[in-house]
């Protein structure tokens, strides 16, 4: 009976199904399909021996991320992902909601016009660029940096800023933020320009003030956004900015730098010789956590505010 509805349902919208196929079929084939070779992790795998031929050793390569040998470094990167996470959200998730609010309270103008244009440039730039620019502008002799806290006698002599350890996680939240807000300000500028202005007119008979306007009215009506995007952000927890850290990190920065992306690509594709079984337990224990964060956060929403994912 069932499959006789959904049958009909096919055949009655047939061209709605049609031009979702093809994502199904990319989402199968490349989101899907490789998950099969998850198997690895829980095998001692070599490349030579295939999955079918490698050896089963069970939950060993977990015992090993947790417990063994590889549990200094590992633990050292779930470390170093949360509190560069942790910064992202307390610093980074609330500047786009600000300078949304920010922009909404502007008339329209040449100077919204052109510093929104400015801000969302960042957004368009590869980390490759990105990357480039920020070590050029932090070289100790030639960085425009360098050169200006000289000049102001903050510092006697130009540091190279990417060595030093303590100033990575600065440096890596300034850039997520500089990247980012700009394209995100606008997801929180178009949920305000939903809410209906003669809630901000009533808010003025009743004697508001402009900040009490955007606290009572515009946070308010922006509030099931703010919370869609939070799940989401708090579901990425686990997935720090991978290309961002290896392109700005060195192995005198691992310390406060090395983060699990980093760290599973390292141990499946750097260290001497390489162990991929290693590297998929790693994997399969980030996405899990990450999936249990998002579900998590979700079920929160849902009984405090009525909004989330699903």
């Amino acid at each position: 009976m069932y499959f006789a509805k959904l049958g009909k349902r096919i055949i009655k919208s047939w061209p709605v199904y049609v031009l979702v196929a093809p994502l199904m079929i990319q989402l199968f084939l490349f989101s899907y399909r490789p998950m099969t070779g998850l198997v690895i992790a829980f095998q001692n795998w070599s490349p030579f021996l295939g999955i079918d031929g490698s050896p089963f050793v069970g939950l060993a390569n977990f015992e090993a991320l947790i417990f063994g040998r590889a549990s200094m470094f590992f633990w050292r990167a779930v470390r170093n992902t949360l509190i560069l996470s942790f910064y992202g959200l307390i610093f980074g998730f609330p500047f786009p909601i600000i300078l949304g609010l920010m922009y909404h309270e502007l008339a329209a103008g040449k100077f919204r016009a052109i510093t929104q244009s400015i801000l969302l440039v960042p957004n368009f730039l590869s980390e490759v660029i990105v990357a480039g620019i920020l070590i050029a502008f932090l070289q100790p002799s030639t960085g425009v940096v360098n050169h200006f806290l000289v000049g102001i006698g903050i510092l006697d002599s130009g540091i190279h800023f990417l060595t030093r350890p303590e100033f990575f996680r600065g440096i890596f939240t300034f850039v997520g933020i500089w990247m980012g807000a700009g394209f995100s300000s606008l997801i929180y500028l178009a949920a305000l320009t939903g809410i209906s202005k003669e809630l901000y007119e009533s808010a003025s008979l009743d004697g508001a003030n402009r900040i009490q306007r955007i606290w009572y009215v515009s946070l308010p009506g922006i509030l099931p956004t703010i919370i869609v995007l939070f799940i989401i952000a708090v579901g990425g927890i686990l997935g720090t900015n991978f290309e961002r850290v290896l392109l700005l990190y060195q192995p005198v920065t691992f310390e406060t730098a090395d983060v699990l992306g980093t760290y599973i690509f390292r141990v499946g594709f750097q260290q001497n010789p390489p162990d991929m079984s290693l590297a998929a337990a790693a994997g399969l224990m980030n996405a899990v956590v990450s999936l249990v964060l998002v579900t998590a956060a979700n079920f929160v929403s849902r009984r405090l505010s009525n909004t989330g994912l699903w």
